[in-house]
């Protein structure tokens, strides 16, 4: 939207009410650091900026430009490509193609997590059923460190464990 650098406040001669860039950082729970950014951008202008005290003016239509940056944003999307489908320079197919991108980097981490979740299970079971792990308070440092070697890291020691053994045959 093009910026309006004139005297009298666009609202009062369209009536339109125009919010302070400070009411649209708090509707949203962002930061007005955050709104400046993304008018630095180009992704989201002021309809008008106050010449005496540089505020900066919204109007109504603009939050939902601004809904619409931050749910691409939580997606995963970056400025510049949030830039590109806000400003109409990607095609359907093109946006399409990005969401799917987004969808499986979304899978991965979920994975990833998923790993990690199975990891802390694994470590907790054989945790439970350590009776070395009862004494943790009483070993030694080098023997709490050979514990929790043997508890975090089983495939580690299982590879040394086989490389030693291979090493002596």
């Amino acid at each position: 939207m093009e910026q309006r650098n004139e005297d009298a406040k666009p609202e009062e001669k369209s009536g339109e009410a125009l919010l302070k860039i400070g009411e649209v950082a708090a509707f949203f729970n962002i930061s007005v650091k955050a709104v400046r950014i993304y008018e630095k951008k180009g992704i989201i202008e002021p309809v008008w900026v106050d010449p005496e005290s540089g505020y900066r003016y919204y109007t109504a239509d603009q939050l939902h430009q601004l809904s619409a940056l931050l749910e691409l944003k939580a997606l995963g999307f970056s400025l510049d490509e949030i830039k590109d489908v806000m400003v109409g320079k990607s095609s359907k197919e093109t946006l399409y193609k990005a969401m799917q991108l987004k969808k499986h980097n979304w899978e991965n981490l979920i994975a990833m997590a998923q790993n990690k979740i199975d990891a802390i299970d694994s470590i907790s079971e054989r945790l439970l059923s350590s009776k070395e792990a009862e004494k943790l308070r009483e070993l030694t440092d080098e023997e709490r460190a050979w514990l929790l070697v043997k508890l975090v890291c089983v495939e580690n020691v299982q590879v040394q464990s086989t490389v030693n053994e291979a090493i002596w045959l």
